[in-house]
């Protein structure tokens, strides 16, 4: 340890707990709620590792939770962000095994958007060689998701909903329904999205834009019959694509990417075509998986990025020092994640 700095920079919240808000994951200036500062570098506990970052990603969750909108309290002080990548330079007890190890992380109290992060040694995944950094800070949150989701509508047809489907999320279930010969139904908001969706696997792809879009929505859930309805937007045009869907859909709600709330305009569907609303979180997924059907994912995961089926879109790349000054603008550009990289 005493090789290592005594502190270490790192974006700090700027606020205690939850807030009244609920305008989704868009940030107008991160300078309301994220401050870079030197702080004191953390020390591992029992169970724990210490990560040097070489790469965090930026989720949608990260950005509700900083805004005080997510289902944790923030810590004011406390460094954000969830999930990045990077290399064990300290373990607590129990946490050995993983020393010098590149892992890909969860963080756990001190978070991922600094020089140096804490981590929970059971979240941690040992990195193959042949996945890059990018790859591996986008290894969890996402891929874990669409693997335990694309599972779940797989139980139930051939044929399941997605919404934001340009999303690196979106991106993976489709790639992924494509290769369980499942038919997933991509919407988007930008025409332009449709060929390249295809390409990557979506069976339809429907435009909300589109002034047919209800009519083509409830056209496809009459001939295709999808029961699982995958859902990062949770807003009106949600509910109505549910409305379309058969006996027995289910709304299975990720994320709240819209602005605006939906209305349940035919609640009797769920009392007589037993339609049924609910949430997934991925933190629970694997509270309520065991250990064995995780490594199984885990590995399929890392084999889809090693071999190419997977790929981790990177938008932009922001060092510490210029994520609040940038991170806005960044926010902005389609199609890719943004990635933290320390300096």
């Amino acid at each position: 340890m005493s090789a290592l700095p005594e502190t270490m920079l790192a974006l700090v919240q700027r606020h205690d707990g939850y807030s009244d808000t609920a305008t989704g994951p868009a940030i107008e200036d991160a300078a309301q709620w994220l401050e870079a500062r030197e702080i004191a570098r953390p020390e591992p506990g029992p169970g724990q590792v210490l990560v040097r970052l070489r790469m965090a990603s930026v989720n949608p969750s990260d950005l509700h939770f900083i805004k005080g909108e997510y289902g944790q309290p923030r810590v004011k002080d406390q460094p954000a962000g969830f999930e990045g990548c990077g290399d064990v330079v300290a373990t607590g007890d129990g946490a050995e095994a993983l020393m010098n190890q590149r892992v890909a992380f969860v963080a756990a109290g001190a978070g991922a958007w600094a020089e140096y992060a804490l981590a929970d040694a059971r979240t941690c995944i040992p990195l193959r060689p042949d996945i890059s950094d990018a790859d591996g800070a986008a290894q969890i949150v996402n891929p874990m998701t669409a693997m335990a989701m694309v599972d779940i509508a797989r139980q139930s047809g051939e044929a399941f909903v997605l919404s934001a489907a340009t999303s690196q999320l979106g991106k993976l279930m489709c790639s992924l329904g494509r290769d369980l010969e499942l038919k997933p139904i991509a919407m988007v908001r930008r025409e332009e999205a449709v060929e390249p969706l295809r390409a990557l696997g979506a069976h339809e792809v429907l435009v909300t834009g589109d002034a047919q879009f209800s009519r083509k929505a409830a056209d496809l859930c009459g001939s295709l019959k999808p029961r699982v309805f995958l859902d990062a937007v949770a807003d009106p045009i949600s509910e109505q694509v549910f409305a379309a869907m058969p006996s027995g859909a289910r709304w299975i709600i990720y994320g709240k990417l819209g602005a605006e709330n939906p209305e349940l305009t035919q609640t009797g569907q769920l009392i007589f075509m037993g339609k049924r609303i609910e949430g997934f979180w991925l933190t629970r997924w694997m509270m309520d998986t065991a250990p064995e059907e995780q490594m199984r994912v885990v590995g399929e995961v890392q084999a889809r990025f090693a071999d190419g089926r997977w790929r981790t879109d990177v938008s932009d790349t922001l060092p510490l020092r210029d994520v609040v000054a940038k991170l806005s603008e960044s926010l902005k550009k389609p199609d890719g994640k943004v990635m933290i990289v320390p300096g």
